[in-house]
């Protein structure tokens, strides 16, 4: 059995499509769903924070805070564009 390393767009892919389909979630249940170590997490979301794909909301609750991420229209877009990429390729046999 080969196991094949995710590229770094296809992780990227990974973790807006799971924060698109669970629309506000929380950092840590992103953590686990994105498979990835602690250190590389914080990478990629201080990235795509930075970039304008997701944002980080905090919610104050009885003096708790919680933070949840939720999809930009800019990593919405990016999304689109990544399944069409995806479809040529595969149209090709690739």
């Amino acid at each position: 059995m080969v196991i094949k390393k995710r590229e770094r767009l296809e992780i990227i892919k990974d973790i807006l499509t799971c924060i698109k389909e669970k629309k506000n979630i929380k950092p840590t249940r992103l953590l686990y769903s994105s498979n990835l170590s602690p250190q590389m997490f914080k990478e990629y979301v201080n990235e795509l924070t930075s970039k304008g794909f997701i944002l980080v909301n905090v919610d104050i609750h009885k003096g708790k805070e919680k933070k949840f991420m939720s999809l930009t229209q800019k990593g919405n877009s990016f999304l689109n564009e990544y399944k069409t990429i995806e479809n040529f390729i595969q149209n090709f046999g690739l």
